[in-house]
């Protein structure tokens, strides 16, 4: 392989700022696919969840070459659950690209994401993109990076690093609002003159395993940045723990592999600054270094902030369980957990008094929620508590839960509702501004408990017009109990099968989960109640015949389409005392012990 000149730089900015359409157009006008090749849009979010979600979940590697250099690009998700994959990326460039829509301007992850990548002494090219929208207003958002660099504590060097404009969708940026729109030419050019090159350390070789990818074939590859030296294929090398120089493994490399285009290519040696994929270390971890034999130097290790929130995974022990799921039992469920932990660096997996029980935790109702999805679609089955947050006693022996930071959207005549439900929920207004194009947008300070469940609610309340996004803030002062269900739930007293008629006479009082034809057994919950309590009901019954019937008793019936939600909305809707059922087919809401008589002991004993 010949020396070549490198850039190593990262993607990152908020959800749904144009980061992987971006990327699709680098790869494009830097001459990566065949004219005549057919490509997926956003081809980077080749999960099935990325694609029908529209977000970036993983962060995905990749090189495009310019001229006589080869940029080696990651695409970072921008969702503030998935900020465990973004603080591990960034340890493997030397400069970011930061996108920032022309309309919404910074956004809670983009202050996330750049404080990171500042912290980290990175060099930032910035990107205002969709100056196309219709409210766009390129230059105030101009200004508001500024700010925001300036309250992050940038410095000088950052400060005055270049800012462009873009227009994702059509492949085109330019240096200046008055240029030219042709093509993408004015952002590679920048990056070259802006991004140093990655420094080449001399010495023994020396690498920090960024992230894990795993192959059928080759088992697990560790990917990251060569710090130093070179790596060679047959090289003896030992892996070190993140947290001290406690040996992992020894073993040697087997297989060596560069990144170009959206390919792996094997290669005999790689140098210092070089972005790679290693095999035949089976046992490497996220955050470890691999180094010669010969120097067993630890690097600092990935330090990523603690999870907020956890729920309870449990064996599935319904009347359906096992109908449905390929893998049921506690020992499947554990395997697959764990297995998860190796890539899933900001997940936490631990142990409860029971066998059938672990807790896990995770950033947020998302994060967990994904997890919840990717495991339903392998085949397993099992049920989920509700999400609790993880609470902390500080040094002065305060309890202390976490606050987020949401950031709101929403039509100026649609505010009020808005307004009035996050006070409930124990929020506090820290700005109101109008950015424009009829829009308010809010700052609120808010306990994570107060956003459990709310996005349904907010999504009606603003008719699907505002737009919700939020961020971890701080550990503040609990705030006590807190009530964010105000409706009781109906609870099947029977099992058979929904039936309309059932349906029809209870459809007045109540929003029903179940249609006709849906089996359902006793505790199972079927629908929301009108009034504060639960409400026991048999959604079972049919009409009764008879052999007198008058003209005109029989009526059509008409019902109103049942309440679907997605596995996130559930999580936020479920109470204490409630599970979700998870299985490959569908997932149920049900209350924890299904008998009546157990649940009026429960509440007798508590009382």
């Amino acid at each position: 392989m010949k020396d070549m000149s490198i850039r190593n730089i990262a993607i990152i900015a908020h959800v749904d700022h144009g980061k992987t359409t971006l990327v699709d157009h680098m790869l494009r006008q830097a001459g990566t696919f065949r004219e005549n090749q057919r490509v997926a849009e956003r081809v980077m979010d080749s999960n099935p969840l990325e694609r029908e979600r529209g977000i970036t979940i993983l962060a995905k590697n990749l090189s495009v070459q310019w001229g006589e250099v080869k940029i080696n690009i990651v695409d970072t998700p921008g969702h503030s659950d998935f900020g465990g994959e973004v603080e591990r990326i960034l340890r493997m460039v030397d400069g970011v690209v930061l996108l920032v829509d022309a309309a919404e301007g910074p956004m809670p992850q983009t202050r996330f994401v750049t404080r990171k990548a500042l912290e980290l002494g990175l060099q930032p090219v910035v990107v205002v993109n969709k100056i196309d929208r219709g409210d766009a207003d390129p230059r105030r958002v101009h200004d508001e990076v500024l700010e925001l660099f300036m309250e992050l504590e940038a410095d000088d060097h950052q400060l005055d690093g270049p800012i462009l404009y873009a227009i994702g969708r059509e492949g085109v940026a330019v240096r200046d609002l008055d240029d030219p729109r042709r093509d993408l030419r004015p952002l590679f050019e920048t990056i070259l003159e802006t991004i140093p090159e990655p420094r080449r350390a001399d010495g023994a070789f020396q690498m920090l395993v960024s992230t894990i990818d795993y192959s059928p074939y080759l088992g697990r590859l560790a990917i990251g940045r060569i710090e130093r030296g070179m790596a060679e294929v047959g090289l003896p090398v030992v892996a070190l723990h993140h947290d001290a120089d406690q040996t992992i493994a020894r073993a040697k490399i087997s297989h060596l592999f560069l990144f170009r285009g959206l390919e792996r290519t094997e290669e005999e040696h790689a140098e210092a600054g070089d972005i790679v994929a290693v095999a035949g270390l089976p046992e490497v971890e996220i955050g470890a270094t691999i180094c010669d034999v010969e120097a067993p130097e630890a690097l600092e290790g990935i330090r990523v902030e603690e999870p907020t929130v956890s729920v309870d995974f449990m064996v599935n022990n319904s009347p359906f369980a096992g109908r449905e799921g390929k893998y049921v039992t506690s020992r499947q469920l554990r395997e697959r957990l764990m297995k998860e932990l190796e890539s899933n660096v900001a997940l936490r997996v631990e142990d409860t008094d029971s066998p059938d029980t672990l807790t896990v935790s995770g950033r947020g109702e998302l994060h967990l929620g994904i997890l919840m999805e990717t495991m339903r679609r392998e085949g397993y089955e099992f049920a989920v508590s509700r999400p609790r947050v993880i609470l902390r006693t500080a040094e002065n022996g305060q309890r202390q839960e976490p606050y987020e930071e949401a950031t709101i959207d929403v039509p100026e005549r649609l505010m009020g509702p808005v307004i009035e439900k996050l006070g409930q929920r124990r929020g506090a207004m820290l700005e109101m501004r109008n950015p424009g194009g009829s829009l308010v947008r809010l700052v609120y300070r808010i306990p994570a408990r107060g956003l459990f469940g709310y996005r349904p609610e907010f999504l009606t309340d603003t008719r699907g017009e505002g737009q919700l996004h939020h961020r971890f803030l701080e550990y503040a002062p609990y705030v006590g109990p807190m009530n964010t269900r105000l409706r009781g739930v109906l609870v099947s007293m029977i099992d058979g099968q929904a039936v309309a008629y059932a349906l029809g006479q209870l459809q007045e009082r109540s929003t029903f989960f179940v249609a006709p034809g849906d089996a359902v057994y006793e505790g199972m919950v079927v629908g929301e109640n009108s009034r504060p309590d639960d409400m026991e009901v048999n959604v079972t019954k049919g009409k009764k015949l008879t052999n007198m019937r008058a003209s005109g008793s029989d009526e059509n019936i008409l019902l109103e389409p049942p309440r679907r939600m997605s596995l996130e909305d559930a999580l936020g809707y479920i109470g204490d005392d409630e599970l979700i059922e998870v299985t490959p087919k569908a997932f149920r809401l049900r209350k924890r012990l299904l008998s009546a008589n157990d649940r009026k002991k429960a509440s007798r004993a508590s009382a």
